[in-house]
């Protein structure tokens, strides 16, 4: 399938994808990463899926976007992330947004907007900006309120 022939998943999918993100989100808060969970899907199927690592792996890029970059690619053997949809709790930040861009990931679903950090739409939109070499298409807001509440909770604990 070529970009062109690439057709975009139904409302429907995105919410059955976004939750199993969420289900990595949650992953994450158990061993006390802060719950950002991602799946990448390609024609339908699980590709890769992963959490944030950035404290387990002592690795500050080790979100949970380049976490499932990183395994899409190697399963893949290729870096170009080709007829793929990327879902991820949160808004993605600049770091992961420019591997969204460098990874060619066509379409891109967040749940939560991030006030402090989001480059997709809220800071700013990397993965749209007309002046890079790949845009990515863009869906916001799927299961919002419930990647918002798993975070505010997170970070409640911990005050």
């Amino acid at each position: 399938m070529s970009n062109s022939d690439y057709s975009a998943p139904t409302a429907e999918a995105d919410r059955r994808w976004m939750a199993r993100a969420l289900e990595m989100a949650r992953a994450a808060a158990a061993i006390g990463e802060v719950p950002v969970g991602a799946v990448m899907v390609r024609e339908g199927r699980l590709l890769a899926e992963g959490h944030n690592l950035t404290l387990s792996a002592c690795d500050p890029t080790a979100h949970a976007e380049v976490v499932v970059i990183r395994s899409a690619a190697r399963r893949l053997g290729d870096w170009r992330l080709l007829d793929t949809t990327l879902y991820v709790t949160i808004e993605p930040c600049a770091l992961c947004a420019g591997a969204i861009v460098l990874a060619r990931v066509p379409r891109l679903v967040y749940g939560a907007a991030d006030p402090k950090a989001g480059m997709c739409g809220t800071l700013g939109n990397l993965v749209q900006d007309s002046r890079l070499n790949h845009r990515a298409e863009l869906a916001t807001g799927v299961l919002a309120d419930e990647a918002a509440e798993l975070l505010r909770r997170f970070f409640e604990e911990r005050r």
